[in-house]
């Protein structure tokens, strides 16, 4: 595959994300800090992003285990946590259902909080996926490509 046909597939890759609603702003302005001197900077942030939410996905999986009763706090407390996190790398789905599940903890709706935790962990291994693809795709095509803003 040439440069320019690699530059159009990332750039194509990329849109899709945004076009599907998995991401949001944040995620280009992290691009736009990425630069020669570090041309993997936003895969590395996100790579931090998954290690970090991984460990909170858990905490929050083991807190609703605990239900008599939930500790509705400390599920707000850590989806809080997660929302910040979800939101550094602008994973924009992710982060709305961070939010429904808040509400549901401010409720203290625990049937609310189990099915927007399960449609959370699809949004977030959805994305996972995809970012994974396209940081592969953007490695193949060299370290210029990766920074590259579609219009």
């Amino acid at each position: 595959m040439d440069r320019n046909q690699s530059r159009r597939q990332i750039a194509a890759m990329k849109q899709s994300l945004f076009d599907q609603g998995l991401l949001d702003e944040q995620f280009i302005q992290l691009e736009e800090l990425q630069d020669d001197a570090n041309p993997n900077f936003v895969e590395e942030i996100v790579t931090l992003h998954y290690r970090d939410s991984s460990r909170l996905i858990s905490s929050i999986e083991q807190a609703l285990k605990e239900r008599n009763p939930l500790d509705f706090n400390k599920l707000d407390t850590l989806m809080h946590q997660f929302k910040g996190s979800s939101s550094s790398i602008g994973a924009k789905k992710v982060k709305a259902e961070c939010n429904l599940f808040r509400e549901y903890c401010r409720a203290g709706n625990a049937e609310g909080c189990m099915r927007s935790f399960q449609q959370l962990k699809k949004e977030y291994a959805a994305l996972r996926k995809k970012l994974e693809a396209y940081f592969q795709l953007a490695r193949q095509a060299g370290p210029q490509e990766t920074a590259c803003r579609s219009k």
